[in-house]
């Protein structure tokens, strides 16, 4: 046992020596250089039986409990990795069969055994600093929101019913708030589910990564009203669960999709139409193979007199029409006669891809009203025959809102392709680029524009439909964006109710390109702070010392850090400090419920002539090597991963949080989400994890958010956003969950559990209602 101890020692020795001088080499710490020093000269000690490998060992532990604590303070998500592997051995050596054979014996005869009081007692020190960081959280903020209402009868957008969502985000305003208050914090832990409803949608061996169920279901009379993966559209009772009607699109599959997900249906009744007339409602169902399609909403039958006998061709109008590459994954909105719609474009795949254009049509007839176009923003008038609009500019893919009274529709914009190459791009374009803009309702004339990122070389898209709401009385939009700024604004103009800054930003493109020397920040802002040596991560010491040494091998500057040849770290990364979900607001109390997710990406830009022949089976995806045919330079994209797979940077990855809008002040962020379902063993473990989709708040003061990697609804205290129930999931629930009530006065809670590709969390089918005991 000495023998096999000294070697084992020898070799964690000589890793943590060799590879921890790699890293100070590289500028980082030089405990792993120190510390396989101990482990060497204990190895040493041991092979030659003498007790004093104890006692270095201990001292040695000690040591590494300091640094950790002057590291990272306790945290034990932390401390963990740094002193697991440490603390496991220092126990290995007190085994009887290891400690005993270790001493001398002196001239006299008298043999000095091995005393293990000092090894013992900083292991048990090391184990007491653990067990109190197990109770402590330095990275929670506690704190309450104001319960007092500020508005007793708040604009909530539009007269929907109180026991209805029919828009995306319940109504136009996208505020995802609803005003029954059945469900409340006092009985929220009763829930039990009440039905649930199998679509028969299931992920196949042949879908592109990104297949993701991400609807959010509307609910008008007695009826929800869903789309699926494949772009089938579903009609449910709304009380029991049952199946009413299915309609399958025919959407086939295409490997060059980037993207195979619904977010969600849209909703029309024709005032004009007779009673139970033919398609008098309809349900307009946006699909992958960019058509969109009309249906009679009480039979699901195709509306044939819309468009082309009930499709309206998307790609219409553009000049390179590459199959795949453009699509509408979010539900249009429909305003007055219009229904107004954008659309996805692959991410980095060719500098000959569709418009961004966003467009009205005439809602009843499919006929186009008009058309705003970034690339050529001053012409909305309809697009003569034989024109086309402008090819890659920036487009819009998520949802919008709009105010019918101000008569404006708000944009949330993303990036032209290829996104990470900024060479070339016209005026209108580094105007629009990853911006809010404001178009007016009946013309598309642009109204005002507020940009959130300048010259975008990193995807950093607008992702999420602005939220509107009055705040004291002013009327405002709420616009989340990945890099975690929530741009509070004048929903009139633009302009800043919370004050927005420029700060300076990195410099040093290649040499092709430039960055904007300052950036956008908003005062109230989720934007972590940058990433040092001392967040690297792992669950030992030895994934931890990898990530060490790929964090100082890359380019790092803090935020907007630009793409490099050499490799370039992005955080916030582009999956988003917020994404599509967005955020709920309460419009009486004026508060904000959101879930901020932290994950550092890498960025590497690779010459046109070092990019391989596209592989037969290559599937589409934003992640790993984006081709940007035709632009000199592909770029190979992901998260940072350790060698085991997970996140390099210290956890929490996952937070919700909570912000009073009257002060911008933020009044709690506390880890949300476990590990759970994010390893071999089902561990309970509140680390706080990655997610994405939304919340939803009721006025029972209940904010309810699926999301997090590990498969669960959960329900939140709006005021102190602790955790009061939480539901268990058959697969992922990365989708905004809704509410609504019943005609006997039930109040259901409803969410689609279907997982999401990119995060890897468990595909499947189930849409699952949650109500109170009667």
């Amino acid at each position: 046992m000495i023998m096999f101890t000294s070697v084992l020692f020898a070799l964690i020795g000589l890793g943590l020596a060799g590879f921890g001088a790699w890293l100070a080499v590289l500028g980082g710490s030089w405990y792993y250089v120190l510390a396989g020093l101990a482990f060497l000269v204990t190895a040493i000690l041991l092979s030659r039986h003498r007790s004093s490998a104890l006692t270095v060992y201990a001292v040695f532990i000690v040591a590494t409990l300091g640094w950790a604590l002057w590291e990272v303070g306790f945290d034990w998500w932390q401390l963990g990795p740094r002193g697991g592997v440490v603390i496991l051995l220092g126990l290995w050596l007190l085994l009887p069969s290891i400690r005993k054979p270790l001493g001398f014996t002196s001239p006299t005869g008298h043999v000095y055994r091995a005393s293990g009081w000092p090894l013992g007692i900083a292991v048990v020190l090391s184990i007491a600093v653990a067990l109190y960081s197990m109770t402590q959280d330095p990275l929670d903020m506690a704190g309450t929101l104001p319960t007092t209402v500020a508005n007793a009868t708040p604009a909530l957008g539009g007269n929907v019913p109180d026991g209805e969502w029919h828009q995306y985000g319940r109504t136009q305003y996208g505020q995802r708030y609803s005003p029954l208050a059945q469900i409340t914090t006092a009985n929220v832990s009763d829930l039990k589910e009440a039905w649930r409803y199998q679509t028969g949608d299931v992920k196949l061996p042949d879908d592109v990564g990104e297949t993701t169920y991400q609807v959010t279901p509307l609910k008008i009379g007695e009826t929800l009203y869903v789309c699926t993966p494949h772009n089938w559209a579903i009609a449910i009772d709304a009380a029991t669960g049952k199946e009413k009607w299915k309609f399958d699109s025919n959407s086939g599959m295409n490997p060059d999709r980037q993207h195979q997900t619904c977010r969600g249906v849209s909703y029309y009744k024709d005032a004009a139409a007779a009673p139970g007339s033919a398609c008098a409602s309809r349900v307009y169902l946006p699909t992958s193979d960019a058509r969109l399609i009309a249906l009679d909403a009480e039979n699901g039958q195709v509306c044939t007199g819309f468009a082309d006998q009930g499709t309206l061709h998307l790609e219409s109008g553009m000049r390179y029409q590459p199959a795949g590459y453009y699509y509408s994954t979010s539900p249009p909105v429909i305003t007055g006669n219009k229904i107004i719609i954008g659309g996805a474009v692959n991410d980095n795949y060719s500098t000959q891809e569709q418009s961004g254009v966003i467009r009205a049509f005439d809602v009843n007839t499919g006929a186009l009203i008009w058309n705003w176009d970034s690339g050529n923003p001053d012409v909305t008038t309809p697009l003569p025959e034989g024109q086309h609009y402008t090819t890659n500019s920036p487009n819009s893919w998520s949802v919008f809102s709009y105010d019918e009274a101000l008569g404006l529709v708000y944009i949330p914009l993303g990036n032209q392709v290829p996104d990470q190459l900024g060479m070339g791009r016209s005026e209108n374009v580094e105007k629009f680029s990853s911006s809010i803009v404001a178009l007016d309702i009946n013309s598309g004339q642009l109204r005002w524009v507020r940009q959130t990122v300048h010259h975008d070389l990193w995807d950093m898209d607008v992702p999420a439909q602005p939220v509107l709401l009055d705040i004291e009385g002013r009327p405002a939009l709420v616009g989340p964006t990945k890099q975690g700024d929530l741009y509070v604004l004048d929903r009139r103009t633009g302009e800043p109710i919370i004050p927005v800054k420029e700060i300076p930003a990195p410099s040093g493109a290649i040499p092709e390109d430039f960055t904007a020397p300052t950036q956008p920040i908003s005062d109230l802002t989720f934007s972590p702070p940058p990433l040092t040596d001392k967040n690297m991560w792992g669950v030992s010491m030895f994934d931890q010392l990898a990530c060490r040494i790929a964090f100082e091998r890359l380019r790092y500057e803090g935020r907007y850090t630009p793409p490099s040849l050499e490799g370039s770290l992005i955080y916030p990364g582009n999956f988003g400090t917020f994404n599509w979900g967005s955020v709920a607001v309460d419009p009486e109390k004026q508060l904000m419920f959101g879930m901020p997710t932290y994950l550092a990406f890498t960025s590497q830009l690779v010459p046109r002539d070092q990019i391989p022949p596209k592989g037969q089976d290559e599937k589409g995806s934003e992640q790993g090597l984006n081709r940007n045919d035709g632009a000199p330079y592909g770029v190979l994209m992901g998260p940072f991963l350790g060698p085991l797979g997970i996140p390099c940077q210290a956890p929490p990855w996952g937070y919700v949080a909570g912000v009073d809008l009257k002060t911008g002040e933020t009044a709690y962020k506390h880890r949300n989400g476990t590990v759970y379902d994010m390893t071999p063993l089902p561990l309970p473990f509140k680390v706080g994890v990655p997610g994405i989709g939304g919340p939803m708040i009721t006025k029972g003061g209940v904010a309810f958010l699926g999301a997090a990697v590990d498969n669960y609804l959960r329900a939140y205290d709006l005021a102190t956003g602790r955790e009061l129930w939480k539901g268990r999931l058959p697969a992922g629930g990365q989708s905004t969950p809704m509410t609504y009530s019943t005609q006997d006065g039930t109040q259901y809670v409803v969410i689609v559990a279907g997982g999401h590709g990119s995060v890897g969390t468990k595909p499947g089918d189930s849409i699952i209602a949650y109500t109170l005991p009667k």
